[in-house]
This record gives C-alpha cells, structure tokens and sequence, in this order.
C-alpha cells in the first residue's frame, strides 16, 4: 500500500492502491507516519499510484469500526498528518487527479502542495455524516482561511487546481509536481532545514529575531558563494 524510494536526496512516499484510488487503511497510515519520520533524505515527495491522489480513508475499513476501533483509526491518520507536518525534512506533495477527505488532510499537512491541471479537492466527510479528522479542522482555515474552509467542509464541493490556486490551497499547477521536489532538494539540507524551522517559529517577534540572528551565523560557517 505504501512504497518508499530514495534516490538524490528525495525519500519519494508512493500511496500505491490505485483501484481504490489510494484509500487508506490503518496499517497504510502507520507505514507512511514510519516513513516521514525514519528518512534520510533530506525531501519528502507523497503522490499517488494511478489516476488519483488519495481518496482518503478506506470506506470499507470506517463502516466497520466499533467504539474501540474508531479511536485507533483517527489517531493513525491524525499521527500521520502531523508527522508530514512537523518532521524537519521538507514535506512536498504531489497532487494529480482527485484527493478527497483524509487525502486533502495529508496534503495540508505538508509543506507544499503542488497540483496538476487534473487535480481536484474535495472536503468530502460531510456527504457521509462526517468531517475530517485527520487535522483537517486545525489546518484548512489556517491555510486557507475560515471561509473558504467552512464552504469546503459544509458543502463537501469539489474544486478543481485553479481554484485550489486562488484559494491558498495549493502553491502552484504544474504539468509534474516533483520537479519541485528536485529544485528544493538540490539545496543544502541544513539550510532547508533552518528555513523550516524559523517558519514554523511562533514566538515573538523579538525571540525570533535572536534566533535569525543566530541560525544565519550557524549557516553562513558552511555556506558556498561559488557561481
């Protein structure tokens, strides 16, 4: 369900079960959380196998689970997602053909989303009684703002990649997403890193500035200023 390969420093993450357009099962969401965080490399690429991105969680798999089980089911994915969120290797994902639920909320917990012209989204729990809980409440409107995100989690609409691109969604629709992935991994790993981290920084403004200050010292000791 999961495949994994490294190669010029991208750990490329492959959702592989393209008849059912990638849904995801507990075990699969385990294997993905284990590859994000065991990596060398110094990118994460995550696509998907076939015509779709994600379809999210394997219905089959949520209509059976009981009062026990459903706890497990939403922690995996919720650990899945903040693994791509908060691990120091840059997380890229690649969309191309649908994403729905739990696969748009694996995409937002990455550093990037980068869509194909035949991407679509679609926030798609409500259609079945349901939301997503992947981290999916705590990240859309911070990505994307509360609006858009109450009209995609109310509505479940589908949008398609220039939408996405409006909204804030999506960074950009390019024909082939991990060229993106190859231009960031072409950098030097600490520097991608620090730039990570001092992103994700939510101190203040004054903490921050100490700590610029300090990073950009710590870097410039390796940094290369051959053309």
């Amino acid at each position: 369900m999961i495949r994994t390969q490294t190669a010029d420093d991208i750990c490329t993450v492959t959702l592989d079960r393209p008849a059912c357009r990638n849904a995801l099962t507990p075990d699969a969401l385990e294997a993905l959380r284990n590859a994000v965080e065991t990596t060398d490399a110094s990118v994460v690429y995550l696509h998907g196998a076939g015509e779709a991105f994600c379809a999210g969680a394997d219905l089959d798999v949520v209509a059976d689970l009981d009062d026990e089980s459903v706890e497990a089911f939403v922690r995996a994915g919720q650990r899945a997602a903040t693994a791509l969120a908060e691990t120091d290797v840059v997380t890229v994902a690649g969309i191309d053909g649908p994403a729905r639920g739990g696969g748009v909320e694996l995409a937002l917990g990455c550093d990037l989303r980068v869509a194909t012209p035949a991407a679509t989204f679609a926030e798609s729990g409500v259609s079945l009684g349901l939301f997503g809980a992947w981290g999916g409440t705590a990240r859309l409107p911070r990505i994307v703002g509360l609006g858009e995100a109450m009209d995609l989690a109310l509505t479940g609409r589908v949008i398609d990649a220039d939408a996405a691109l409006r909204m804030g969604l999506v960074s950009r629709v390019v024909e082939e997403p991990r060229e993106i992935a190859e231009t960031i991994a072409a950098h030097d790993p600490r520097a991608l890193q620090t730039i990570k981290t001092r992103l994700r920084d939510t101190a203040s403004r004054a903490d921050q500035e100490d700590r610029e200050v300090e990073a950009f010292a710590s870097l410039l000791k390796t940094a290369s200023f051959d053309d």
